[in-house]
């Protein structure tokens, strides 16, 4: 028989206009007795809940989390219940036997026996930080399809400036496309006096690359797209600076993630706003990794392994930390990671490779934020220690024979 672990509890079927909530009473004797009712979404609703809960003298609560619509719910009962958030995969009933009631009571059944896995949920003032953050990689990504759409349209019109210059939307390149969009029949001459910097010693094959003409449909298209362009580079200034300001109060933490090689103070931001400051929530490195989606799964069957692919967890904190490895392996003042990055690509290739020295970065930065230590490059050296090889066959060969009293000399070629 399963242990009780809460005698009451709640489950909560969290649907977009209501949520049907089930109180489990167990006793002594581990009968269990239910009491069940529905609330609407309403902020009017969700208080009645909180007092509901209060009154039958219930904290803990599970619920599954549905979309975002289990955000509102969890506001609203975060400062006075014990609060459980589990994926839908975790709590699903059986199919056939399902209703939005029986739902909230199986949901109690596997709460009370502690047998759900609760998500990991970040304090009020890191959820704000890591959804504005989060905003500002969609805008990101929405400035790049800007970018491609706007050189698809110098492609079509044959303006091959992105094959000489080395950015199309830098300090040069940004100056000759506002001038074509303005002046429509301008010669290529023209607009040599816009070039800055090195550019400069390019001016033949500039010339070249700017002969083509640009239709009066894809020029209004692409006028579109460079305000777009600008106003989205705007938008991300004003984010980053409300994103440092939310971050005021976790700047220890984040002088501590910017002393890993590679990470700078964009990166420390985002991976602050993922994982938190408090490293108690995940009860080791390897935990905080598998979270990550930087561990490989385990799919074992009959004895046999039929997958050690990783996870397809941490969407955004995974990509980042990808990123900081490939800058961690280039740098020149800690060689702890280009070291272990030289010896893995060898036999496993350049992709797990990454991986691997993204999971080293976590695995560091659980211990530094658990710690408040700073990297030590040093005490990661022993960790990723070239093992002394093997001597060659030849060698063993030798020493074989002469310890069975044999007396070997060697030969040279040219004797």
């Amino acid at each position: 028989m399963l242990k009780i672990v809460h005698p009451i509890c709640c489950g909560i079927d969290v649907h977009k206009t209501f949520v049907v909530a089930t109180i489990a009473f167990t006793d002594i004797k581990s009968v269990t007795t239910y009491k069940t009712q529905r609330f609407s979404t309403f902020t009017k609703d969700l208080i009645r809940l909180q007092s509901w809960l209060t009154e039958n003298q219930c904290v803990p609560v599970c619920m599954e989390s549905t979309g975002k619509y289990w955000l509102p719910v969890y506001n609203a009962l975060e400062g006075s219940s014990r609060i459980v958030l589990a994926h839908p995969k975790y709590v699903k009933a059986i199919r056939g036997k399902k209703t939005d009631k029986k739902d909230s009571i199986w949901i109690a059944d596997l709460f009370k026996h502690d047998l759900v896995t609760g998500s990991f949920i970040p304090p009020p003032a890191i959820r704000e930080l890591r959804d504005l953050l989060r905003y500002k990689a969609k805008l990101t990504e929405t400035i790049n399809r800007e970018k491609n759409r706007i050189q698809n349209i110098l492609t079509v019109s044959n303006i091959m400036l992105s094959s000489v210059v080395s950015d199309t939307f830098g300090k040069s390149g940004s100056a000759i496309l506002s001038h074509l969009l303005e002046h429509p029949s301008v010669k290529t001459e023209e607009l040599l006096p816009l070039l800055h910097g090195s550019v400069r010693k390019k001016k033949d094959e500039i010339t070249l690359a700017l002969d083509g003409k640009i239709s009066t449909p894809q020029r209004t298209k692409m006028g579109l797209c460079l305000d777009h362009l600008y106003y989205l580079q705007t938008s991300l200034s004003k984010i980053h600076a409300v994103a440092e300001s939310l971050a005021l109060p976790y700047q220890s933490a984040l002088s501590l993630i910017e002393t890993v090689p590679g990470i700078r103070r964009p990166s420390a931001l985002v991976i602050l706003s993922e994982i938190g400051a408090d490293m108690s929530v995940f009860p080791s490195d390897k935990h905080l990794c598998s979270w990550a989606g930087l561990a490989p799964t385990n799919d074992q069957s009959a004895g046999k392994k039929k997958s050690v692919h990783i996870s397809r967890a941490g969407n955004y904190l995974k990509p980042l930390l990808v990123q900081c490895a490939l800058a961690a392996i280039k740098c020149k003042e800690a060689s702890v990671f280009k070291d272990r990055y030289e010896r893995l690509s060898r036999r496993r290739g350049h992709k797990r490779a990454l991986i691997a020295i993204a999971r080293m970065m976590l695995t560091a930065l659980w211990h530094m934020l658990s710690s408040g230590e700073v990297f030590n490059s040093s005490q990661w050296q022993h960790r990723t220690k070239r093992a002394i090889p093997p001597p060659p066959a030849e060698s063993i060969a030798i020493e074989m024979l002469r310890s069975l009293g044999y007396t070997v000399e060697r030969f040279s070629e040219s004797a």
